[in-house]
C-alpha cells in the first residue's frame, strides 16, 4: 500500500472538537471570544485570545494541559496505526495550527505515524506566551483560490496539490489519494482529488452539505462516514479492497464529472 496516500483534516476528524474551541472554553475565555469573533479573522482571533490568556496568567502548560483532554475516538487511533502499518502515506492537513495538533497527537502517541503536518504554525515567544500565525500570509497577499470556502490564512486545495506533487516525485509516480475532512475547508480539496481518489466527508458536517449539493463536481468517490466506528471500517476498505463500497446517498442523482480547465476543476459559486 505504498502507493496510497491519507490525508487528515484534524478538527472534528482525528479529534471529536474544535481544538481552538475547545481550549478557549476549557481556559475560561469563550465570552472574550465571542465578542471578537465578529471582527477579525479567526486565525488572528486565536492568536489575539492566546495573548490575553497569557495575560490573565494562563500559562502554556495549562493550555497543555487541556488539549490532552480533547476527546478522541479510540476507532480512530486503531485506524490511524493501521493505515500506517499497512504501508500507507499519512498526513495531517488542518487549519487548526502546530502546537494544537502535535500536543495532542504526542499525547495520543500518534504524531511518529505522520511524515508531514501541515497547519498555521505556531511558537512561543520569549515571555512564554504562544503565539500563532496564519499558513499563507494574507497580509502581504491573498492566496487567489475564489471558490469562496477557504479562510484567508489556508488554501487546503492548494496544499494539497503541493502534497501531490512532491508524492510523487519522492515516490517514483503517481498515488492514489484519501481525504478525509468535515469542514467548508475541506470542500476545496475535495473538488481536486483525482478520478482513482477517494473523498471521505464527515456525514452531516459542512463538507458534506456542500458535497451533496452537486455531487457531479467531484472525480473522486465519496464514501461518508460518520463515527470513529465508521471512519475505520471506511477507510481500511478502501486502503485494503480499493473500490468496494457503495457509492455516496445524497438523494441526488450523480451528475456528469465538472468541466476542468488547465487540470483543475472550474471555480463555482457556492453559498456562504
Amino acid at each position: 500500500m505504498a502507493g496510497v496516500v491519507v490525508v487528515f483534516d484534524f478538527d472534528k476528524t482525528i479529534i471529536d472538537v474544535d481544538s481552538d474551541n475547545w481550549v478557549i472554553d476549557g481556559l475560561g475565555a469563550t465570552e472574550l471570544f465571542d465578542r471578537l469573533l465578529p471582527t477579525m479573522p479567526w486565525n488572528t482571533l486565536i492568536d489575539t485570545v492566546m495573548g490575553e490568556l497569557h495575560a490573565r496568567g494562563k500559562t502554556l502548560g495549562d493550555v497543555t494541559e487541556v488539549l490532552r483532554a480533547a476527546p478522541i475516538d479510540p476507532r480512530v487511533v486503531s485506524a490511524i496505526k493501521a493505515a500506517y502499518s499497512l504501508g500507507c502515506d499519512l498526513r495531517v492537513l488542518s487549519d487548526a495550527n502546530r502546537f494544537f495538533i502535535e500536543t495532542i497527537l504526542d499525547h495520543h502517541g500518534l504524531r511518529g505515524y505522520f511524515s508531514e503536518i501541515n497547519t498555521n504554525p505556531s511558537r512561543v515567544d520569549a515571555d512564554g506566551r504562544l503565539r500563532i500565525a496564519p499558513h499563507h500570509d494574507f497580509h502581504a497577499a491573498p492566496h487567489g483560490c475564489g471558490l469562496g470556502t477557504c479562510p484567508p490564512n489556508m488554501c487546503k486545495g492548494q496544499v494539497l496539490d503541493r502534497i501531490r506533487s512532491s508524492a510523487a516525485v519522492d515516490g517514483g509516480g503517481r498515488k492514489r489519494f484519501i481525504y478525509l475532512g468535515d469542514g467548508r475547508g475541506d470542500y476545496c480539496p475535495s473538488l481536486r482529488l483525482a478520478r482513482e481518489d477517494f473523498m471521505m466527508p464527515r456525514k452531516g458536517f459542512p463538507v458534506w452539505d456542500l458535497i451533496c449539493e452537486n455531487p457531479g463536481l467531484l472525480q473522486a468517490e465519496v464514501h461518508p462516514w460518520s463515527d470513529g466506528k465508521d471512519l475505520e471500517e471506511t477507510l481500511l476498505r478502501l486502503v485494503e479492497e480499493g473500490n468496494l463500497l457503495p457509492p455516496m446517498d445524497c438523494k441526488l442523482e450523480l451528475l456528469p464529472v465538472v468541466a476542468v480547465q488547465d487540470g483543475m476543476p472550474m471555480a463555482l459559486g457556492v453559498k456562504n
